[in-house]
């Protein structure tokens, strides 16, 4: 009998910047601390993974999955050359995450924030917009500005979210460009950005653009914590039953 005060194990993988010439710290990982906050507010346990980690186990421990922000995804994932403004993160970690998606289950959640919205468009087949100021001809969306989002009323992000536009904070200069298989566009914003993916194949892959961590005390934003924690929670219990 599944434990129902038993509560979900969300893993949080990390940005990374491998040092191997550091002979003290050979390189460090990093996570915002909100990320755990918000993931812990929402009543589930925080598991911060490390690119290095077997992915196999790791995907037989969580119950769902948080990709949060970071730097820029190398353009040879979807087949570019790099735009010269992009700051690229350590390989390490998309290599560390390519494999833990392939690693875990098709129903277990998955809920990315701004970089990582844009991993799992590229993981499944879609491509970024490299330098978006390029795209829609100013930086707002990288100033951290409070933005507007329309959300598509008939998406699981409006359910979740209890509201049909929602306000986030943006710190991006990438946005989703050709859409990854099995995604569609959930929400965008007034320049017509894409600012939110969900799958149309799996129960719960929500993508958004912006950083609902960043507006902690905003109830859209915590229902989206709460509900992704709670579809952990349940798909925790299915594996209860399994054993």
């Amino acid at each position: 009998m599944a434990n129902p005060e038993r509560k979900p194990i969300i893993g949080i993988t990390t940005e990374c910047e491998a040092d191997p010439k550091n002979a003290r710290t050979r390189g460090n990982i990093t996570l915002n601390w909100n990320y755990a906050e918000q993931v812990a507010l929402a009543g589930g346990v925080p598991l911060i993974i490390p690119p290095t980690a077997d992915m196999e186990v790791v995907a037989g421990l969580i119950d769902g999955w948080l990709i949060p922000g970071g730097d820029d995804i190398d353009a040879s994932n979807f087949g570019e050359e790099n735009h010269p403004k992009v700051n690229l993160g350590d390989p390490t970690r998309f290599d560390g995450e390519r494999r833990l998606y392939a690693a875990v289950p098709t129903d277990m959640p998955v809920f990315g924030i701004c970089y990582g919205c844009q991993f799992l468009n590229v993981i499944r087949g879609g491509s970024l917009i490299q330098h978006l100021p390029d795209a829609v001809g100013h930086e707002r969306h990288h100033s951290g500005s409070l933005e507007k989002y329309a959300l598509d009323a008939n998406a699981k992000l409006a359910d979740v979210t209890g509201v049909m536009e929602i306000e986030g904070k943006s710190y991006h200069h990438q946005a989703i460009g050709r859409i990854g298989g099995g995604f569609v566009v959930v929400a965008r914003a007034d320049d017509d950005t894409v600012e939110a993916l969900e799958a149309t194949d799996r129960p719960y892959m929500i993508g958004v653009q912006w950083h609902p961590e960043r507006t902690p005390d905003d109830p859209a934003t915590q229902n989206l914590f709460k509900r992704f924690v709670d579809a952990a929670r349940a798909y925790a219990a299915t594996k209860s039953v399994a054993k």
